[in-house]
């Protein structure tokens, strides 16, 4: 059973910056690199939107949203993967997941709060 963790969320001035990070645990050594990972996040009153992606190739994605603000990335060796934000906004207040897909299966986080203060 795969367990994600998610940790560095926090309060920052807009305009600062954060990484966030989401640590796999239940998969073999070395494998975040052969999974999709993705990042989502959930505004209050909002749905759930997607907000970047890294393939098993390491191709990355994002949404237009974040796009040149935010990387996605990972490290294998710690099987965990990385949000790197910046430029932060108040609109990127949030709680921020991570998700990952496994053997057909989506795996998500219990989720960090991300607030950025105007």
């Amino acid at each position: 059973q795969v367990q994600l963790v998610e940790s560095g969320g926090g309060l920052v001035q807009g305009g600062g910056s954060l990484r966030l990070s989401c640590a796999a645990s239940g998969i073999a050594s070395g494998s975040i690199g052969r999974l999709y990972n993705a990042w989502y996040r959930q505004a209050p009153g909002k749905q759930r939107e997607w907000i970047a992606s890294i393939f098993s190739g390491g191709t990355t994605g994002y949404a237009n949203s974040v796009k040149g603000r935010f990387t996605i990335s990972r490290d294998g060796a710690k099987n965990t993967v990385y949000l790197q934000m910046s430029s932060l906004k108040p609109e990127d207040t949030a709680v921020y997941y991570c998700k990952c897909q496994q053997g057909g299966a989506d795996y998500w986080g219990q989720g960090t709060q991300v607030t950025v203060s105007s």
